[in-house]
């Protein structure tokens, strides 16, 4: 296993969300298109992901690409930075970037009757931790006149990996100096999260 892999299971579901943004990417004849989206993640038993459900824009030409041809690439980039040699003490080191990435191939089921489930979803999600959670039902009629320029989609999960580089080829004095030096940052606190020592 590589010493980059996530350490626990459940690693990736807790990293997909609390990042939510993906990346979606298709392919085909007319070349690659990409589309930033907020998505959620759906486990198995065994706390992998399995399926990833968001929604397009009706007008976006993801929807008729998924059509022809389901297939696509989501990709969830999170904390990351450069590590510049000024943080460590160990002469000789060199500069290094830490990250943490997940990609998962799935092949995309259009639902365009869930639309409006979709989108509660969502945003019970993002609305959790609000004192006043906000509900669709506040923009009153306006929402009953969106919701039907919206596609939602359930993606199946066939394929997945994910690389957490996050400085564990350092020792453990270099490994606490790039730390220190980041502070308390995301970047730090992932780095602590899946830390061998």
């Amino acid at each position: 296993m590589s010493r980059y892999a996530p350490r626990r299971p459940g690693d990736v579901a807790r990293f997909v969300r609390s990042e939510m943004l993906g990346l979606v990417v298709t392919h085909d004849a007319q070349g690659y298109i990409s589309t930033p989206l907020p998505l959620l993640a759906e486990t198995g038993e065994d706390g992998a992901v399995h399926t990833i459900i968001g929604h397009f824009a009706k007008a976006n030409p993801h929807v008729a690409r998924v059509e022809a041809n389901p297939q696509a690439l989501i990709s969830f980039l999170g904390p990351h930075g450069y590590i510049g040699p000024a943080a460590v003490s160990k002469p000789g080191w060199a500069p290094s970037w830490n990250y943490q990435l997940a990609q998962f191939e799935v092949e995309i089921a259009l639902e365009p009757d869930q639309g409006d489930a979709a989108i509660r979803l969502l945003v019970d999600a993002l609305e959790q931790d609000f004192p006043q959670p906000w509900t669709p039902e506040q923009m009153g009629e306006r929402y009953s006149r969106l919701t039907p320029h919206v596609v939602a989609f359930r993606a199946q999960v066939i394929r997945q990996s994910a690389r957490f580089k996050l400085g564990q080829d350092e020792d453990r004095e270099t490994f606490r100096e790039i730390v220190d030096a980041l502070g308390d940052t995301p970047l730090a606190h992932a780095m602590l999260d899946q830390a061998q020592y």
